[in-house]
This record gives C-alpha cells, sequence and structure tokens, in this order.
C-alpha cells in the first residue's frame, strides 16, 4: 500500500483536461463562474473544453463571439471589450448550455507572493471591525489554492465571491485593503485574484522559459537546489525506510480490512463508535492514546448531484499519512514519500461521477506514526465542494464521524527514520507559476501587486535580476504589454527568538551591512529600471521582531496610491522621497530626493535619524542630519572627507525621514561597495 507511487498532484492535469474532453458537454476554467469579474476595456477572452470539432457561442449582451474545438478539445475566443458595469449573465452553449450569473466587469488584479501577502484579513489590526464592514457587492475574490507542478497546469480549483464578512476572513489583507481603496475611489467592480504562498523564493514563481532566457539567472538557481537525481535518491531510501519501520514496528492487522470492504459504501459501520472530527486521536472524544492506523468514515445525504462536475474533498491536516475513499473509489493519498505530510492540506479532486445523488460515504484509512495523530486541521477546513444543479454549495464534514482501529500499537519515535535531504533544498523552480500562475493565462487583467523577498535575503544581490526577469516574464506570458507591476518593499524586520537576548546585531551601535537591506535596494533598482513598476515603502509599518507586521491596511492603501495615480492618473502623492543625487560640500554630503510633495520632514518632528557616513576606508559612522528645503545634509565631525552616505541600511533600522504626506523615504546607499550577497570579485 504504502509503496504505491504518489501520482495525486501531477494527475490533477489528467482530472481537468483528460476528464473533461470524455465529456460531450462544453466546460469553462475554475475562473469562469457565477460572481466573476471580467476586465473592462480589454477584449473578452474565453476559452474551455468541448467534443472535437464542437461548435461554441459565447453571449454576453448584445455582444457574440464564436468558436470550434480543435482535435484536442480545446477552443477559445474573444467578445469585443466592455466598460464597466453589471451585473450581467455570461452565457456558453454547444451541446449543453452554461450560464454564468452574477457577472461584474471592472478592473482585475493579480495579488501574488509569499507570506506577508499571503497573510489573512482576521490576522491584521482590528480584523473584528475590518471583517464586519466587509460587505460590498462590487469587490468580487478568487483564491487560487496552494499547487504544485514540474508541468505548466491548465487549470486550478476555485470560484468567484462576493466579498462579505462570511467571504473575507481568510482571503489576503493586504490585497483586500488595496481593492478596496481603489473600488472607494474608482466606483467600478473590482476582482481580485490571490495567489500566494508563505516562505517562498521568486525562483519558484519565474516560468521555465523566464528562468532560461538568462543564462546567469538559471546557473544562480541551480547553484541553490540538488539534483533532482539526487533528492530522488534520498527520498527513494527514505520511502523504503520508512516501510521497512511500518513492517517492523505494526502487528499483523487480524482483518483484512480492504478484503472486508471498509472503503465501500455498501460497508455496514452501524457498530462502529463515533469521534468528533477534527481532532488529534489523544485529545477527541474517543480519547484514541494510540499509534497505528484507523479508518474514518462519514456517510453524507446530497440533493442533486451533477455528475459531470469535479468536487473536490478537503480534509485539512492529517498526522501523519492517509489514504482517502469516496464510496469506495480511491480519490486520494499521502505517504511517506511526502516530506512532513502533517503540514500538508489534503485537497482531492473527485472524478466526476463518483459522487452520487443521495447517499454517499466517505472513508479514510488513517495511519499515525507516533506522538500526536489524527485529523489535525480546523474545522473550516474539513469539507466537501461540489455543484448541485446550477449552484455551487459547500458541505462542512466537521462533526461525528463513525472510527474502527485495524492496528493498535506505541511507535518509539526515536527509532522512527528520517529524511536526510531537506526538502527545501530541492524545490524545483517554475513549480509555483506552473501550477498557480499559469491557469490564469490569458485571463484579462489590469495589473499585478506583489509582496515578497523575504526569502531571496540571503541572495539579494541575485534579486537584481532575478525579479526584473519575473516581472518580464509574466508581461510576456500573459501577452497584454507592460502591465502595472506594484510591489512592497520589506519592511522593517530582524529575527529574534522569544525568551532569548535582544542580539547587538539587531539594533548594532555602529552601521552594519545588511542582507534586508540589500533585498530593498534590489526592489529599488528594479522600480527605477523597470518600467510601469511602482513601490510601496514599509519601513515604518512593520514590527521588529514580526516578519508579519499586522498592520496591512497602510500596505493597501500604499499600493493603491500608486495605482490611482500611474494607472489611473489621479493627481496625488503616491510615493515618499527617493534618492536622487548627491554632492561633496567640505565635510558635508548633500543629498536630493524625487517625490518631495509637499515638503521634507521628520515623521516625529525630531532629529533625523537612520543616517550613516563614510570615508575612502570605507567605514561608516552614525551621522548627524539636517533638511534645508528640497535637500538633507550630512555630516560627522570625525569623517573629514565623506564620499558615501546610507540611510536605513540595516534588518530594523531606526529612521524617520517622510514627506508632508506622510510616507516613508525609501532606504538607499550612494555607493556600490562590496555587500554580503555579492559574489566577490577575482
Amino acid at each position: 500500500m504504502f509503496l504505491r507511487k504518489r501520482i495525486f498532484w501531477i494527475s490533477i492535469v489528467i482530472y481537468f483536461w483528460a476528464g473533461m474532453t470524455a465529456s460531450a458537454d462544453v466546460r469553462l476554467p475554475a475562473l469562469f463562474s457565477d460572481n466573476m469579474v471580467l476586465q473592462r476595456q480589454k477584449p473578452v477572452h474565453v476559452w474551455g473544453t468541448a467534443d472535437p470539432g464542437e461548435r461554441i457561442t459565447v453571449n454576453l449582451l448584445d455582444r457574440k463571439a464564436t468558436a470550434t474545438a480543435d482535435d484536442n478539445g480545446r477552443w477559445e475566443t474573444t467578445l469585443a471589450s466592455f466598460p464597466a458595469g453589471g451585473p450581467y449573465q455570461l452565457t456558453v452553449r454547444g451541446k449543453n448550455t452554461i450560464s454564468l450569473n452574477n457577472v461584474m466587469v471592472g478592473d482585475v488584479w493579480i495579488a501574488s507572493g509569499q507570506s506577508n501577502m499571503h497573510m489573512n484579513l482576521k490576522r491584521s489590526f482590528n480584523a473584528e471591525q475590518e471583517i464586519a464592514s466587509a460587505k460590498n457587492t462590487n469587490i468580487r475574490l478568487f483564491t487560487v489554492p496552494y499547487l504544485t507542478s514540474t508541468k505548466e497546469e491548465p487549470d486550478v480549483v476555485g470560484n468567484w465571491v462576493v466579498c462579505s464578512p462570511q467571504t473575507v476572513p481568510d482571503f489576503s489583507a493586504a490585497a483586500y485593503f488595496f481593492g478596496r481603496k481603489l473600488q472607494e475611489e474608482l466606483k467600478v467592480p473590482i476582482g481580485l485574484i490571490h495567489a500566494s504562498r508563505g516562505g517562498t523564493p521568486a525562483e519558484l514563481w519565474i516560468s521555465r522559459e523566464g528562468l532560461e532566457a538568462n543564462p546567469a539567472l538559471k546557473e544562480d538557481v541551480q547553484k541553490q537546489v540538488l539534483s533532482k537525481e539526487k533528492y530522488k535518491e534520498a527520498l527513494g531510501k527514505y520511502v523504503l525506510s520508512i516501510t521497512e519501520f511500518m513492517k517492523k514496528t505494526f502487528p499483523r492487522a487480524e482483518v483484512n480490512t480492504l478484503a472486508a470492504g471498509w472503503q465501500k459504501s455498501e460497508f455496514d459501520d452501524s457498530t462502529w463508535p463515533e469521534i468528533k472530527l477534527p481532532s488529534t486521536l489523544e485529545d477527541s472524544s474517543a480519547k484514541l492514546d494510540i499509534d497505528g492506523i484507523i479508518w474514518f468514515r462519514k456517510t453524507i445525504y446530497l440533493p442533486d448531484v451533477n455528475k459531470r462536475e469535479k468536487p473536490i474533498l478537503s480534509l485539512g491536516m492529517i498526522d501523519d499519512f492517509d489514504v482517502t475513499y469516496v464510496n469506495g473509489k480511491l480519490v486520494g493519498y499521502t505517504g511517506p514519500e511526502t516530506i512532513k505530510p502533517w503540514k500538508v492540506k489534503r485537497n482531492y479532486i473527485i472524478n466526476p461521477g463518483i459522487l452520487k445523488t443521495g447517499r454517499n460515504v466517505i472513508a479514510v484509512r488513517l495511519t499515525d506514526l507516533g506522538q500526536s495523530g489524527g485529523f489535525v486541521g480546523q474545522a473550516k477546513d474539513l469539507r466537501l465542494v461540489y455543484r448541485g444543479g446550477k449552484e455551487r454549495k459547500q458541505l462542512s464534514l466537521a462533526g461525528n464521524w463513525k472510527y474502527a482501529i485495524e492496528v493498535k500499537t506505541i511507535v518509539d519515535t526515536l527509532k522512527r527514520p528520517r529524511m536526510l535531504v531537506n526538502q527545501k533544498n530541492y524545490r524545483p523552480p517554475n513549480i509555483l507559476f506552473n501550477a498557480m500562475i499559469h491557469p490564469l493565462l490569458p485571463y484579462p487583467i489590469r495589473g499585478v501587486i506583489w509582496y515578497q523577498g523575504e526569502s531571496n535575503t540571503g541572495r539579494a544581490y541575485a534579486y537584481r535580476t532575478l525579479f526584473p526577469a519575473l516581472i518580464r516574464d509574466w508581461r510576456a506570458r500573459w501577452g497584454q504589454g507592460d502591465f502595472p507591476f506594484y510591489f512592497v518593499q520589506l519592511a522593517n524586520f530582524f529575527r529574534h527568538q522569544p525568551g532569548k537576548p535582544i542580539p547587538a546585531e539587531a539594533f548594532p551601535t555602529e552601521p552594519q551591512d545588511s542582507t534586508w537591506a540589500e533585498l530593498r535596494e534590489a526592489q529599488l533598482i528594479t522600480l527605477l529600471t523597470v518600467p510601469k513598476t511602482g513601490m510601496a515603502v514599509t519601513i515604518d509599518i512593520g514590527e521588529a521582531n514580526n516578519i508579519h507586521p499586522r498592520n496591512k491596511q497602510d500596505v493597501g492603501k500604499r499600493l493603491a496610491l500608486i495605482a490611482l495615480a500611474r494607472e489611473y492618473g489621479k493627481d496625488i502623492i503616491y510615493s515618499g522621497p527617493i534618492y536622487a543625487s548627491m554632492k561633496r560640500e567640505g565635510k558635508e554630503i548633500r543629498l536630493t530626493f524625487k517625490h518631495l510633495g509637499s515638503g521634507l520632514v521628520t515623521k516625529d518632528g525630531e532629529d533625523l535619524k537612520g543616517f550613516a557616513i563614510a570615508g575612502k576606508d570605507c567605514k561608516f559612522a552614525w551621522a548627524k542630519a539636517r533638511i534645508e528645503g528640497p535637500s538633507v545634509v550630512v555630516w560627522n565631525d570625525k569623517v573629514p572627507d565623506p564620499i558615501a552616505v546610507r540611510y536605513a541600511w540595516g534588518n530594523s533600522p531606526t529612521c524617520n525621514l517622510f514627506n508632508e504626506e506622510g510616507l516613508p523615504a525609501s532606504p538607499f546607499r550612494t555607493d556600490d561597495w562590496q555587500g554580503k550577497t555579492q559574489p566577490q570579485t577575482p
């Protein structure tokens, strides 16, 4: 059982396309659903699958377009552009008819990146109040679930929802506040497509084409990961060792449960006791203080199941392994070849026709290899999403299940094998682009907002090349020209473990080099060299000991200010001061800036802080500074021959230069001396 090759995630593409084309019905990708937002003032691109040669007609208002499915069953067509408006009905007709309701036309923005974009609204400041006031039918939300793939996928799982206190709590906080500000100012429908994942470097979000277009970039990425062959070898040894460990540790089961039909819908589980899920085995209502193999079964009744649709069975996180069946059919499996499986949310696609109208049985064979085991996720993650008739429905699976023990034992976790290769050392590039961005192509959009970089601070110098390459890659793949790409410069932060003394380098007595400062510099260079980009500076709203600062309101607002000014032509100040030039004046250096707004100020009304100055010895010392009209003058009496200045150069710098509109100056340096992440020159 546990030697079975795990192919579930890779096989999603088979479910999406092979399953589609096996049916005579016209089908649309997940982005086309009720409540969707179509991009205004751009041709409306619609695509899907049908029988080869099938004639397709698409209607929206008075516009009509036709297409014919090719030999692979794929079709696409384009409607002429629309102004903002709605709600409308979009109709797609072939041998069957699909009608999408409550469709709006407005502006669509992609929100992507890592954990600070992924951070949801219920974790932000004033979350309860923000959620309660989030009812807005002119904001629509689409969340792309976390998936990886080594090949470019054609579709994702998900659907559009109307923004409300019920739908917004788990949505990206930064994206929501950005969209809310745009909607307030523009009075047009706003669609937000959120596709992010915590702890992910930018290499995972660029396409293979984009990576290979730059030989130096490709070589740098290859240095960061193990070879595929070495990783597969290590993983294979680990899977075998776990299997051998289980053979030695687990006693022989009294019942061959599969032969007895424990997975089948017709199996009689009426004598099985009940247990409330989700819960660990030990803390459950059944108090199962055991390791081993346990079966869980739940009977559900569904009205009017659409047998042509692909339901989604979500079980949350399970500790450790599971084999999952619906009505006796295998629908998902997470085994020892999945590193840290207890942290992986189970989201299993059910093939069309397995789920039935009326009675259905879900059966999960769970294996716990020591310590706490069980359904360890949240109740909201335990659900079934399916289409009943024309409506997409969601059924909670939290609550009472039946259970029975197949094998009961106590596992010596000290002897449990460990994966000798860190999975993070082998994360093939492109895997998030393939699974989470490629399926969105070529959905028309207005632009992208991006919050990422923390996972690249160790290679900040390479980010100077990588980040612009990612932007160019997305623009090329979308085929919509240089659409706006606005990003968040990293906030102030230093790493500190609670309960331990604050390290001296957190707030150094003397200026120091900083990988976080070098990453911010790479972002600033991208702003200055890549067209139609914008950067929201957040050096003032981070939390020194929290890599996920809760103030996402200002993050979203600052991104929105850039969009309103740069993309929508509003006459507003949208950026804090950006360093422009320097001039030595005796023992002082005068700095000039762009984006002065109504003038330079200190946020707190005190003397300027955060400036450092150096001479030819390249040794920086903290400096005094004063504002003189549109410039800042910097000096230190102990540095009589200054040649370089740095500002806010550190992980969590103390700094206070703003413009009168309340927007902070970006960290910068005037020198180009060797940094911590820059490769040594010969």
